[in-house]
Formats: structure tokens, C-alpha cells, sequence
């Protein structure tokens, strides 16, 4: 049974999309990169595909980070701070889970991000629940990406 990891999505399967891996045997991070060429306009929020869905139990979530290399040379930052991959996010039906980065170009230059750069870093985290949670939302079905708990 899998506990925790990445796959490529459906649409990417023939792409030569790479698995996030660690670079070094302490590294929190799982290196995840761009799907795509793409340009970061100034001022302006870019989606830029991975090509990858985040699978894990019930009680994680999957943190999305800006790489702070690339973030501090090219002033870039996630335009929601942390991007957060809920568990139930990787098969929903409108688009498999696939983890899109939003990234924010805070210089007045464009970025150039090219196919297989490195743009964050995926970090495995727990949490905990309230005791007064009894799960009422258990049997809502998660459909979409960006703001899809709302629906």
C-alpha cells in the first residue's frame, strides 16, 4: 500500500516529467519542478504546471515552497505565502490533483522558467484536529483546484 509520495498525472505521462526528489540526506524539501517553459511577467501571478498530484494519509497535507535561490535572485515569491495540497486534492475529478505553483514576480523584469528548473520544494506535514470536530464535512467530495473547498 502507498503512504506518501508523487505521481504524474494522466496528461504528463509521456512529458519526461522527473519525481520530486531531496538533494541531500537532511533536506526537509522535495525539489519539484516546472512542467513547462513559462514567463513570469512583472507584477503579475504566473500558474505554472508541474505535471505531478501528491499522494499521503488522511492527517497531512502537502506544503508547497518557493526555492529560496530562485526566489531571492529573481524577487519571486508563492502568491498565497505557502501553497497547502490537501489528501482527499490528488484524484478529485476536475484535474487529478495536479499541483500548479502560483508565482508572483515582485521585480519590474521578466522571469524566464524553463522546463525541468527547479521552482519549490513540497514538504510532508501532520496536523491536528480540534476535539469538537466531528468531521460534518466528511462526505463532501472535493472537485477543482485553487479555492475548491468553497464549492
Amino acid at each position: 500500500m502507498q503512504r506518501r509520495g508523487f505521481e504524474v498525472i494522466t496528461r504528463y505521462k509521456h512529458k519526461a516529467i522527473n519525481l520530486p526528489q531531496r538533494k541531500t540526506a537532511h533536506s526537509a524539501g522535495y525539489d519539484i519542478e516546472a512542467a513547462e517553459n513559462a514567463i513570469l511577467l512583472p507584477m503579475t501571478v504566473t500558474l505554472v504546471p508541474t505535471g505531478l498530484k501528491a499522494y499521503m494519509h488522511s492527517d497531512e497535507y502537502l506544503g508547497i515552497h518557493i526555492r529560496s535561490g530562485l526566489s531571492i535572485r529573481n524577487r519571486l515569491s508563492l502568491i498565497n505565502g505557502q501553497g497547502i495540497i490537501d489528501a482527499d486534492y490528488a484524484d478529485n475529478a476536475d484535474n487529478e490533483g495536479h499541483i500548479i505553483i502560483a508565482i508572483y514576480n515582485h521585480s519590474s523584469e521578466q522571469v524566464q522558467i524553463i522546463k525541468g528548473d527547479r521552482i519549490a520544494q513540497g514538504i510532508f506535514y501532520k496536523y491536528l484536529k480540534v476535539d469538537y470536530d466531528e468531521g460534518e464535512a466528511s462526505d463532501k467530495i472535493r472537485v477543482g483546484g485553487f479555492g475548491s473547498t468553497d464549492k
